[in-house]
């Protein structure tokens, strides 16, 4: 079991390095050549897009990394470092990366649904998000986790996302066939909401068992 969590810790890793290094190289000169923002130009012309998708990308890349060690228990365990990198998170959702995701779901071309379906997953990051920092303010420690363990997910949504995107295209019909990037948009979180539910209900019952 212990080579399992191992394993997916790394690979969890792996592809959190692969999104926030792509993003780093594909995105660090700001010149705006991308694939991506060639097929948004009309948005990108309101002058709304372009601050927030530059906001969105780069503290998402931030929080992914920082959220992510944020359970290894060698960071848990020192305190200050702890507390520090969870000031940096909640500051890169709250007020960098959800807003500039919210801004970003304007502008969505591929039908309400998905528009929907990302409204919805950014609302609960931050509630989820606020929720744990008012909890770790109270002293709730274990309240706090939940809600940090929710929040991540749905940050990790990112790497989801871009996963089923690249497994679609390779092996499927690509994202624009029909239906697909609904279902990819909805795939990319609710599965991961639903896990970590389960992960919480576990370590509840581990904690009573105690």
């Amino acid at each position: 079991m212990k080579t399992v969590k191992k394993l997916l810790w790394w690979l969890g890793f792996f592809w959190i390095l692969i999104l926030s290094g792509g993003t780093f190289f594909q995105y660090y000169d700001l010149q705006h050549k991308s694939e991506f923002l060639q097929i948004k130009q009309q948005a990108v012309k309101t002058g709304w897009y372009l601050p927030a998708f530059y906001f969105h990308i780069i503290a998402s890349s931030v929080l992914l990394i920082v959220g992510f060690f944020q359970f290894s228990k060698k960071v848990y365990n020192n305190r200050s470092l702890h507390k520090l990198l969870g000031k940096v998170y909640v500051i890169s959702v709250l007020f960098i990366s959800a807003p500039g995701a919210y801004v970003m779901t304007l502008f969505i071309n591929r039908g309400s649904w998905v528009s929907l379906s990302f409204f919805v997953q950014n609302t609960l990051w931050v509630v989820f998000t606020t929720a744990a920092w008012l909890y770790i303010k109270k002293g709730d420690v274990n309240s706090h986790v939940k809600m940090m363990r929710r929040s991540y997910t749905l940050a990790f949504a990112a790497v989801t996302l871009r996963l089923y995107i690249f497994l679609f295209t390779v092996f499927g019909d690509g994202v624009g066939f029909e239906n697909n990037y609904i279902i990819i948009a909805f795939a990319s979180w609710i599965p991961n909401l639903l896990l970590v539910e389960v992960i919480n209900i576990k370590k509840e019952q581990n904690i009573f068992a105690a």
